[in-house]
């Protein structure tokens, strides 16, 4: 098998592991994106979606997950700020030295605020 086969097959079972411990933490969780095909990559930088060439996303080593907590009546939050899940970034990182959540990034500063912070985005770097 290929250096990335493994790579990717690593990075795979990182994300089993998350997901298992996300749900035994009470966080609901549905899928975003996996692989991404280059010309979609090059109209995400385009966009502003994105602000690489880069993405880990065109190796099949990041994936984009929507974490959703239970209200006390019962329907579905869309965890939308870092603290919300930073647990599960600060337990992705420490799973693998190479494991970088997108919560973590720092971009640059505009009103008062850091630009492209990613926070439903896990990836491993090669």
């Amino acid at each position: 098998m290929s250096s990335l086969v493994m790579t990717q097959h690593e990075f795979l079972m990182n994300v089993a592991e998350l997901l298992k411990y996300a749900e035994q933490h009470g966080y609901i969780v549905t899928g975003g994106e996996l692989w991404r095909p280059i010309e979609m990559q090059k109209l995400y930088v385009q966009t502003g979606r994105s602000k690489t060439m880069q993405s880990q996303h065109l190796n099949r080593l990041a994936i984009d997950l929507n974490f959703f907590s239970k209200t006390h009546s019962g329907t579905l939050k869309l965890l939308s700020r870092r603290e919300d899940i930073a647990e599960l970034g600060k337990l992705w990182e420490n799973m693998n030295a190479n494991n970088r959540w997108g919560g973590s990034w720092r971009g640059k500063i505009e009103s008062g605020r850091y630009t492209f912070i990613d926070i439903p985005h896990f990836e491993r770097t090669r």
